[in-house]
């Protein structure tokens, strides 16, 4: 099924959603979680704030570190893709930091105008994080 534009009536009324502003991604040990975000994925500190937050700045995109909300044991997070231009460089510099290996580097699909490739690994909470990379044939 082709994607289409949206609908006139529903365009007409959209809320004006845009980009993401932030992403919140839930953590147990938030002091062990800062250390991975700033020190193995190098992501811009930005502060913490009580009572237990933190927040980087990962491209214009705020993330925040929480612990998990409401009742229940799980923390299931979406999955957030980070965009590297040289991902086996990515990849190595990240693993050898201590993250924890998922899925090594590799293809994806082959678009009309670059090869678009992926990595996995968990951060420091269990969390899958995906490191993907659009490759462009050279001019």
């Amino acid at each position: 099924m082709a994607a289409s534009s949206t609908p006139p009536e529903i365009a007409a009324t959209a809320p004006g959603i845009s980009r993401i502003g932030q992403i919140a991604v839930p953590v147990y040990d938030l002091d062990r979680a800062v250390v991975f975000y700033r020190d193995v994925l190098g992501l811009r500190f930005l502060f913490q704030a009580p009572p237990g937050l933190a927040f980087f700045d990962c491209g214009g995109v705020r993330l925040m570190l929480s612990r998990p909300e409401g009742p229940g044991e799980g923390h299931a997070a979406s999955t957030v893709y980070y965009l590297v231009a040289d991902l086996p460089a990515a990849w190595a510099a990240v693993t050898e930091r201590g993250a924890a290996a998922v899925s090594e580097p590799h293809l994806i699909a082959r678009m009309p105008d670059h090869d678009l490739w992926m990595a996995f690994l968990n951060d420091s909470e269990g969390n899958l994080l995906g490191l993907m990379s659009e490759v462009r044939p050279p001019a």
